[in-house]
């Protein structure tokens, strides 16, 4: 650690060294910057989908990971757990650090502790078990008696964090069963109460709870005269769940299309997009950006041509003769998307920002394998974003060219579409130097520049052009004081310019809460600060 004065403060550099980053390539053959081992596992971890079952362990991803672990400060490695399942809000990897943790780590009360605060949820009980057995080539819950006596002191104390209906919402037939966890964690009940539901448990007989998901399978085994009594049947119960206020928001922003379809009454749509544009529920629904725009793209699917007619005005027309209540719908997305953005802080109207997103090839590679979406999605999101926040502000794409192409603050996820459609018109290749040449050439002083990439970069030219020697340029000669904040999408371990270059930061994660770290940034902190800062006890 190195202390150095900030406007006349002292600041705390984590990521500062008398001496350069070790020169490396990166997957295209082109010069880049090694991280430390704490960087590294930061963006490989906040830039790691895992679907609901986990990835085998000869995974490249979990090989690295469990490498980079073995490297790091185990506290360290807790509070990343801990910070990327309750501030980034991802699932799965957070288990997986644990369960690596309970490997590396003995003899303290490390693990016990990092594992209380990594389960949020009752079924994440069951997938620690199982993401610990797969771990440690175990095949079975009865394998299960070897357990690691910190994590099951830890699952033992999230045992007394969960109530009956949180219990049975989640009690389900895999591998892994809640009555498994129970017989191999023994908890202890806090009282009388909760041993009757730890019976519960082991007997099989927590009730039904009331769920979406529980109320449409009831409903899809029921037998019915005709199709339409069908339909009509799960109108109805759309029409319930909205009135209920039991359909969770995230339960909401993936059904939408669904409820659409099912033809729900004007006041019933109308309700949903009142939650869907709460800016307190968009806040307490914890949703990735991108999903936002999932919705969105959805909806406009409906929209496609059948017989001269789109599907939504037909649906609509029939119900309530309002033809346009879809595009109410869509509006909620936009005020929601823009609500998630309201906690971007730090651009005045003084604020000179350019933004880039790269839309180079590689950056069309889906977040998970089955997923639609992609980190070039992504980019565009969190990119429009920020610009939704930004009063002076370029912002464009870059591939084998760099365009600006500037766009309104307001509708993000429009922009993203506007942006999507024009992708091809600066070509597949990652050029990103071009970014920082350009501004040089122009000799425009920007105080932040934020790119959106997979840190893949290169140059086609084959002149070596690269962004370490164009930013070196672009502050000496134009803007001494600009800052490069780079928005790591990939996390592929490599760096496209020295992370100790004075102004340079690396930002990493899908998250809107990645621009959390910005302000940190412009307090003197680091990246990495936010997550040495978690209190585990």
């Amino acid at each position: 650690m190195v202390i150095t004065m900030t406007e006349g403060k002292p600041t705390m550099r984590y990521n500062t060294s008398t001496r350069a980053s070790k020169t490396v390539v990166n997957n295209e053959g082109a010069r880049a910057f090694a991280m430390t081992p704490e960087f590294e596992l930061y963006s490989a971890v906040v830039t790691w989908s895992l679907s609901d079952t986990f990835y085998e362990a000869s995974d490249d991803r979990g090989r690295r990971i469990r490498m980079l672990i073995e490297r790091c400060d185990p506290v360290f490695v807790g509070q990343l757990a801990v910070y990327v399942r309750t501030t980034m809000n991802m699932r799965s990897v957070p288990l997986q650090l644990v369960a690596e943790l309970a490997r590396t780590s003995r003899g303290t009360d490390l693990v016990s502790q990092v594992t209380n605060k990594v389960i949020r949820r009752a079924d994440e009980i069951t997938e620690l078990l199982a993401c610990y057995a797969l771990m440690n080539g175990r095949t079975s819950s009865k394998k299960l008696g070897r357990l690691s006596k910190q994590v099951q002191k830890g699952l033992s104390m999230a045992f007394n964090s969960f109530d009956e209906y949180q219990f049975a919402k989640y009690d389900r037939k895999t591998s892994i069963t809640l009555r498994d966890a129970l017989f191999v964690v023994h908890p202890k009940p806090k009282d009388v109460e909760q041993q009757v539901l730890f019976d519960k448990i082991a007997s099989g007989e927590l009730a039904t709870p009331y769920t979406w998901e529980t109320e449409l399978s009831l409903l899809g085994q029921a037998p019915y005269e005709t199709p339409q009594a069908r339909s009509d049947a799960f109108t109805a119960k759309w029409e319930e769940l909205i009135e209920s206020n039991k359909l969770g928001y995230m339960a909401l922003l993936r059904n939408l299309r669904n409820i659409v379809q099912a033809g729900v009454s004007g006041v019933h749509i109308e309700k949903v997009c009142s939650v869907l544009a709460d800016p307190k529920k968009v806040a307490q629904s914890k949703q990735f950006p991108f999903r936002f725009l999932s919705a969105y793209r959805e909806l406009q699917q409906l929209g496609e041509q059948i017989d001269g007619n789109t599907v939504v005005d037909r649906i609509f027309r029939a119900i309530t003769g309002d033809r346009g209540l879809v595009g109410g719908v869509i509006d909620a997305l936009e005020q929601a998307v823009t609500a998630s953005a309201l906690n971007v802080q730090g651009f005045d109207s003084e604020t000179r920002v350019l933004i880039a997103c790269d839309v180079s090839g590689s950056m069309q590679t889906p977040v998970s394998p089955k997923s639609t979406v992609n980190m070039f999605d992504i980019g565009l999101v969190l990119g429009m974003m920020l610009r939704s926040r930004c009063k002076r502000a370029e912002i464009g794409m870059f591939g084998d060219t760099w365009k600006v192409i500037n766009v309104p603050a307001t509708n993000i996820l429009a922009n993203v579409q506007a942006f999507y459609a024009r992708e091809g018109e600066v070509g597949y290749a990652t050029n990103g130097h071009l970014v920082i040449r350009d501004l040089v050439k122009r000799g425009v002083a920007m105080d932040k520049v934020m790119i959106f990439t997979d840190c893949q970069m290169w140059d086609t030219s084959c002149r070596g052009l690269d962004i370490q020697t164009a930013w070196l340029t672009y502050r000496r000669d134009v803007a001494p004081d600009a800052r490069l904040y780079l928005f790591d999408l990939a996390g592929h371990g490599q760096a496209p310019i020295n992370l100790r270059s004075d102004g340079v930061y690396l930002i990493a994660g899908w998250s809107d809460k990645v621009f959390d770290v910005l302000t940190a940034i412009d307090n003197g902190g680091t990246t990495l600060d936010a997550i040495r800062a978690i209190d585990l006890n």
